[in-house]
């Protein structure tokens, strides 16, 4: 064993899901430790016990800090970052006015490469440790990505937006074109120290039948693979959907008959669905990813997360940056609650985190690797600051249990919230 590190504080693990088995499923670790090594949770226990067994340790108290899991994002736009909080748009005037002039800009491999980098080191400093993030059409937004996220240490998962029509000429490319770019992508960083591909056609409009059959093919060819899209965010976006492909019985046909749903589909959104697509996304092991700050702030409606999780699918969180207002995961807990509220559903602070780490990590398939604090699991790992502001210690100050204490962190926290960050076992 290498250079071990011992972290003290509060340390909060998951044995099931919140959302279904109950608070119960999390649990803290009042007077708790992890041991980090080898870029892996070596062991995690309580602090005496871990003391003792590893007197040889580095020791990095944390104080009262709540030890967790790094946050993770299932669904983020990176080349988005620069138009973050702008004005005024539904969907898909937001594509038109703002989303497809940023996005013709990544041609460009140094201004790609610039924009990861800010964007990867904005979300280390709000707690994200892992990401799925969409790219441009341009293969080298890909390499940019991917290679910005390697000198960070960090897993994500991402890939190359294929668009063929619907869009500005500049950005579209062909079915042949976004097989083969794809493919030569994959065989260049899937699977390369912690990065994952995913086959990422934008959304149904944006791609010829042709082009979401030439993809659904390459998935076939490299099932390793994640494959993510966008499903039922807008009711103008499903009208379009079936304007564009009268044959299909709904949007989620669309990408069933191109062979693009089953275990590591992921669709973003997933709002507005049908009882036949709602049936199909839980048959066939794709995963849901809620995006909350971007569902309100670009008027999409409301995600029904009790009703889902009690269907049995699979749900993560995401920023949805930038159609999401923010780049933190504490802000996209907050601002899950609240849509949850307007359904009539309080969700615990418990389901909340869980769907920001082990939860997002499960949609994403890399739940055995992770988003929870499990002996073997890699060593991604942030410190939270229960009292990062006086607005927040002064509520804290009066909870009455731990869940009462993190509550409104999750609901005011922002990065000054997040008092440590482990990558891959390494401090930031």
């Amino acid at each position: 064993m290498g250079d071990a590190e011992l972290i003290l504080g509060q340390v909060l693990s998951f044995n099931g899901d919140p959302l279904t088995a109950g608070p119960a499923a999390a649990r803290v670790e009042p007077q708790g430790a992890v041991l980090l090594a080898d870029g892996r949770i070596a062991d995690h226990g309580t602090a005496a016990d871990l003391r003792a067994g590893w007197p040889q340790a580095r020791i990095t108290d944390m104080g009262d800090c709540l030890i967790s899991a790094g946050f993770v994002d299932a669904h983020a736009h990176y080349p988005q970052t620069g138009i973050i909080a702008s004005w005024g748009k539904r969907l898909i005037d937001w594509l038109d006015r703002y989303t497809f002039p940023e996005e013709m800009r990544f041609g460009d491999p140094e201004h790609a490469a610039a924009v990861a980098s800010r964007y990867l080191d904005l979300l280390l400093d709000h707690g994200t440790t892992t990401v799925a993030s969409y790219c441009t059409t341009h293969p080298a937004s890909v390499d940019a990505f991917f290679a910005a996220a390697r000198a960070r240490g960090m897993r994500v998962v991402a890939g190359k937006t294929c668009m063929d029509r619907n869009a500005p000429e500049g950005l579209c490319d062909t079915a042949t074109r976004a097989h083969d770019e794809s493919a030569a992508l994959i065989a260049r960083w899937h699977g390369q120290g912690r990065a994952t591909y995913a086959i990422t056609p934008r959304f149904a409009p944006t791609s010829t039948p042709e082009q979401l059959e030439a993809l659904g093919a390459l998935w076939a060819a490299h099932p390793t693979c994640l494959m993510q899209t966008h499903l039922g965010e807008q009711t103008e976006e499903i009208e379009w959907v079936r304007a564009l492909y009268p044959q299909a019985r709904d949007y989620l046909d669309v990408y069933e008959r191109a062979g693009l749903t089953g275990p590591g589909a992921v669709f973003g959104h997933a709002i507005h669905l049908t009882g036949r697509e709602r049936q199909h996304l839980r048959d066939s092991g794709s995963s849901l990813v809620h995006c909350p700050t971007s569902n309100t702030f670009i008027g999409s409606g409301l995600f029904d997360m009790t009703g889902l999780a009690d269907e049995g699918q699979r749900i993560g969180l995401a920023t949805d940056t930038g159609g999401g207002s923010s780049f933190s995961m504490l802000r996209t807990m907050a601002a899950a609650y609240e849509v949850a509220q307007l359904r009539g559903q309080a969700l615990h602070p418990a389901a909340l985190w869980w769907l920001a780490t082990a939860g997002a990590a499960r949609a994403l398939r890399l739940e055995d690797r992770i988003g929870n604090i499990a002996t073997g699991m890699e060593a991604d790992l942030i410190a939270v600051n229960l009292t990062a502001t006086q607005a927040i210690a002064q509520r804290s100050a009066r909870a009455e249990d731990m869940w009462e204490a993190l509550f409104p962190t999750i609901m005011m926290g922002d990065d000054r919230a997040i008092a440590g960050v482990w990558v891959n076992g390494v401090r930031r």
